[in-house]
């Protein structure tokens, strides 16, 4: 018997009765685990929330298995970040859409104030969690939305955003209390991929990623030998693996530069496309953006 493809098994889905078992709550689906975080903190109890991602998973080579697309069909609301990010599911995503509630969040966000890139599908830096105005507003859409479609419980929605918006502001500015015991020269970030520019922008860092935006370019000889010279000439004094990108891209990094006389340290492992495990601090976004900053700033001094 012939395999079905997945978009043939949305197809066979859309055309049979969802018969899921519900227990009266809004039936939620999310991408990243940024996005399961988020919807968790607003939704509270109200919703019965599945992210389709979990720790250490990159979104920009993630496949949506058959099983995903039964949770996403049997969903009230998706939510995905979008500008290309989850980029192997957006076939998925435009076939959901003709019957589901599905939220591009990065799609919402002003175009005006997204950094453009020539070399990315999408003409945008999906990595827009690392601004953290991004981020507040992403929480004011999903508020949105789930109070559209979940009416009752819509004043608990917000009370949780209101909630969710002081700790973010106060995460704002403990990690500028944090950044600036950083000189203002050794603040340059060198990481595995482009994934930080945002960061960098909000906070005052020159970024430069050995890989592009996206994990799915690979970096070659040339960009090695490129960064090396860089690293060497600006003296840097760490480099960063990524907890979603493999490390030898980083290590490849640091042996160009010690054949070269000249000592980079790798500084930790840094989360960028995902959150840290399910239960840790660094498994929500508070969490993972201080343990970031903790780690880049202590390992620059």
């Amino acid at each position: 018997m012939k395999k079905l493809s997945l978009l043939s098994v949305i197809i066979v889905f859309f055309g049979c009765k969802n018969t899921a078992e519900t227990d009266g709550k809004l039936k939620v689906v999310t991408t990243t685990t940024m996005l399961t975080d988020l919807v968790s903190e607003i939704g509270g109890e109200h919703v019965s929330l599945q992210g389709l991602m979990g720790a250490g998973v990159d979104p920009h080579l993630y496949k949506a298995s058959e099983g995903d697309v039964t949770k996403l069909y049997n969903a009230d609301i998706i939510f995905y970040s979008g500008l290309h990010l989850e980029g192997k599911l957006v076939d998925i995503f435009e076939k959901m859409k003709r019957s589901k509630k599905t939220i591009s969040l990065g799609g919402k966000l002003p175009k005006d104030k997204l950094i453009p890139s020539e070399y990315f599908a999408s003409n945008f830096d999906p990595h827009v969690w690392f601004d953290i105005q991004f981020y507040k507003k992403f929480a004011e859409i999903v508020t949105e939305e789930l109070s559209k479609a979940d009416p009752k419980n819509a004043e608990s929605y917000s009370e949780n955003n209101t909630i969710y918006q002081k700790k973010l502001d106060n995460l704002e500015s403990e990690v500028k209390d944090i950044i600036a015991t950083l000189p203002k020269e050794k603040r340059i970030l060198v990481t595995a991929h482009d994934a930080f520019n945002y960061f960098g922008e909000a906070f005052g860092f020159q970024v430069v990623g050995l890989q592009g935006i996206s994990t799915a370019t690979e970096a070659g000889v040339k960009d090695v030998q490129n960064l090396s010279n860089f690293i060497i000439e600006n003296d840097i004094k760490a480099i960063f693996v990524e907890s979603s990108v493999p490390r030898r891209t980083i290590e490849a990094l640091r042996e160009s530069v010690l054949s070269k006389n000249h000592n980079v340290e790798i500084g930790g492992s840094l989360y960028s496309d995902a959150l840290g495990d399910r239960g840790t601090e660094e498994g929500t976004y508070i969490g993972m953006f201080k343990y970031n900053v903790n780690t880049i700033v202590e390992a620059l001094k």
